[in-house]
């Protein structure tokens, strides 16, 4: 300890076992600890003077308060001066200020922040621990302080030139064995001796870009064309570890920052929110997730976190899951999709990106996007954008394209119901999914490999170029193609919240639905897109104009909450309710007035309803749309549309006994239904649209006297299920039996 420049010589009555020296003769010997209730009791006897006002001890009381004490046995720790050797910081602090600055950080506020602040006030790094193990300070000291001189050693040659051996063991207790006389002495009576510390193991992990090539006896070209390194990760605590330490070293030896990029990852808590810990057990048991998940979900999990934007997690079995449902699962059913058809057609996909389907162009402009995006996100270190591109990605190759497609595979390239031009769906979702493959290796290395070589045969995914994007056609290429197609998915979702809202299935038909849209033009092409997925009878386009909401009977309504904006506005509260009641209210950029009265967020709400305008009935639900657009679903029904989705939902039926049967997606079947009586017309009006989805060349429908019979047991080859289903909201019961007919039958 270093005391000169203020003239104090330190006390330090306590030794290196945590106990009162001879300096304290009243509790010699014993540890700090033990000797406290000693003290406490020698206080309380002790009067003192009168000079002194009385007793030493003034109050004695126990509380409890925090403590520091060692974070690996749990012991309480002892604070004790003892010296120590530094690193002179402070006359390069600036310099290291300065070099911070061509250094990115992700989060980008660390620069400035937490590892800025740290930087501009600095101080001395004391290097040195007194313990065994570890790297040995290179530090020879003369024993006589009547001689001093201290010698630091560089290299194992400066250490043979003074010691007439080259070590072959740098540690303790070998080097410390090199001694010599000090050449100081004139009397020869001192020696040089090691200093006992060795280095904190900090210093060693700040050394670790030259020391790893064992720089500068060997490998400077190397090292000088590779530092500053391009990339480095760790959590935020390590601004005051291991980016500080290494930030330190190189700036004092080669004025340059060690690294030009980092990621300063977030703290990862166990389940409980504490921090991660391997001997509370506070997280979820890693082998288990990975026999369960597999290890590419718990990477996911990481990766698409906030916990590399510097934000913390709690990793939670839910969590990791969620990643699977997310992303891993939709991409395997797309391959699984893929394969399925594609071995029961015969047909091969070949690699290619053109295609005279718009939802073929479609899926390959998005890729084209999401090559573009992941790489961007990747090259800006930003791993959970990239995520989120691939999630997003997902959702639409898996419950768009390949949804849409899917009478495309059902049908095939050949035979009686195939089609040559269905190629092309096979060429396009082979390629997109071995090109994803290659995008999200570095997201989900095992289950894009799987993917990749079931796709190819090839040797690795991980030995592949990343994908080239202007192979595919852009955005604007595709001549507005990608905007109206989003435009059709934005529609459809907002509808089916309609009808989720009005409790109508989606297999129940709906007469009609109005899209009022600045898009006309570009959604015409694809209002057939609407009539499927929304199962409604008919489409109506109409432009957006200015009044068009209130021309098609749409009108805002205010309702004022009393209780969030009565204690700002006091009894002027009941004036602004009035007035929202009588439409003496009014909208401007985002801010509502009622009665002269501004209301802020949260004080009110806006709703839609619909009046009877031009022709749209009240019964209409509606849905806004982005940007002023709306949508108008028709929620009445008639007797016919709901026969319709009677026998619909007897499809859904059939599809899942074929399933539950062990049956090939193109096996042909025999099938019989049993309903109660009043459902049988509806069925029957509806037989070929049943058989055509369901693929049976012979159907029977039947009335269901009580429970759904079981049908005898068919013979050798055939296969044959029955299954007790419910159809629709009335939940009448369904039974259903169906034989496989001979693949020649096909």
């Amino acid at each position: 300890a270093t005391t000169d420049t203020v003239g104090i010589t330190p006390a330090n009555p306590v030794d290196s076992r945590g106990r009162f020296d001879a300096t304290v003769p009243d509790y010699a010997g014993q540890q700090v600890f033990d000797a406290n209730p000693n003290i406490i009791r020698d206080l309380k006897n002790h009067t003192g003077s009168a000079a002194a006002g009385g007793a030493v001890l003034l109050r004695h009381e126990t509380y409890e308060h925090s403590y520091p004490h060692c974070w690996r046995c749990r012991k309480p720790l002892i604070y004790r001066a003892v010296s120590s050797w530094f690193v002179q910081v402070t006359e390069f602090r600036d310099r290291m200020v300065e070099l911070n600055q061509q250094i990115t950080w992700h989060p980008e506020h660390v620069k400035d922040g937490q590892f800025g602040k740290w930087l501009s006030g600095a101080r001395d790094w004391s290097i040195s621990r007194n313990r065994y193990w570890g790297s040995p300070i290179p530090v020879w000291k003369s024993d006589d302080p009547l001689y001093p001189r201290i010698d630091v050693y560089g290299s194992l040659d400066e250490l043979e030139r003074d010691f007439g051996v080259r070590p072959d063991n740098l540690h303790r207790p070998y080097i410390d064995q090199l001694t010599r006389p000090n050449p100081d002495d004139p009397t020869g009576r001192s020696t040089m001796r090691r200093i006992e510390d060795v280095f904190d193991v900090w210093f060693d992990s700040g050394s670790m870009p030259f020391a790893q090539v064992h720089y500068p006896f060997e490998n400077q070209e190397w090292f000088d064309t590779h530092q500053p390194a391009d990339f480095i990760v760790e959590y935020i605590g390590q601004t005051r570890g291991w980016f500080y330490v290494q930030h330190v070293l190189a700036t004092a030896l080669f004025d340059r920052p060690a690294f030009t990029s980092v990621i300063s990852h977030g703290i990862v808590l166990g389940s409980d929110g504490n921090k991660m810990s391997k001997s509370l057990r506070n997280y979820p048991d890693v082998n288990e997730v990975f026999d369960r998940d597999g290890s590419d979900a718990m990477r996911w999990f990481l990766m698409a976190s906030p916990v590399v934007r510097g934000g913390n997690l709690i990793v939670t079995e839910e969590g990791i899951r969620e990643g699977v449902r997310q992303f891993i699962l939709p991409l395997w059913n797309s391959w699984y999709f893929f394969s399925l058809y594609a071995n029961a057609d015969g047909a091969e996909g070949s690699w290619r990106t053109d295609s005279s389907d718009p939802l073929d162009r479609y899926i390959l402009a998005k890729t084209g996007r999401l090559i573009r995006d992941v790489e961007g996100h990747l090259d800006g270190l930003d791993t959970t954008s990239a995520a989120e591109a691939l999630r997003e990605y997902a959702e639409v190759l898996t419950n768009w394209y390949v949804r849409r497609s899917r009478d495309r595979f059902w049908s095939g390239t050949a035979g009686e119901h195939g089609d040559p031009a269905n190629q092309q769906a096979f060429d396009t979702l082979y390629t997109v999914l071995e090109t994803v493959a290659r995008v999200a290796a570095p997201m989900m290395p095992l289950i894009a490999e799987e993917i990749w070589r079931g796709l190819t045969g090839g040797r690795s995914v991980h030995l592949e170029s990343w994908p080239d994007a202007s192979l595919f056609r852009s955005d604007e290429d595709a001549a507005g193609l990608v905007a109206a197609m989003d435009e059709v998915r934005q529609i459809t979702s907002h509808a089916l919240a309609l009808r989720k809202a009005n409790r109508l299935r989606v297999r129940l038909p709906l007469a009609k639905l109005t899209v009022v849209t600045g898009q006309k033009h570009l959604l015409k092409p694809f209002a057939h897109i609407l009539r499927e997925e929304l199962n409604v009878k008919k489409v109506k386009l109409k432009p957006l104009k200015p009044g068009s909401a209130e021309k098609h009977g749409i009108v805002h309504t205010l309702t004022v909450n009393a209780r969030a904006a009565g204690p700002r506005l006091g009894k002027s509260v009941q004036q602004a309710i009035a007035a929202a009641k009588s439409g003496d209210w009014f909208e401007a950029e985002g801010a509502v007035t009622a009665g002269g009265i501004a209301l802020q967020p949260g004080e009110y709400e806006l709703t839609l309803v619909t009046g009877n305008g031009d022709g749209e009935p009240a019964r209409d639900a509606i849905g806004l749309l982005p940007g002023g657009a709306f949508v108008l679903l028709r929620t009445e029904t008639t007797p016919e549309l709901e026969a319709e989705g009677i026998a619909r939902d007897a499809i859904r039926a059939v599809q899942e006994a074929r399933k539950h049967a062990g049956l090939d997606v193109s096996d042909r079947i025999v099938l019989t239904l049993e309903v109660p009586q009043e459902l049988v017309a509806a069925l029957n009006a509806h037989s070929e649209l049943i058989a055509g989805e369901t693929l049976a060349v012979g159907l029977t429908v039947g009335a269901l006297d009580s429970e759904p019979s079981t049908a005898p047991a068919q013979g050798a080859g055939d296969a044959f299920a029955t299954v007790a289903e419910a159809l629709g909201t009335e939940k009448a019961p369904l039974g259903i039996g169906l034989r496989a007919v001979d693949r020649s039958a096909r």
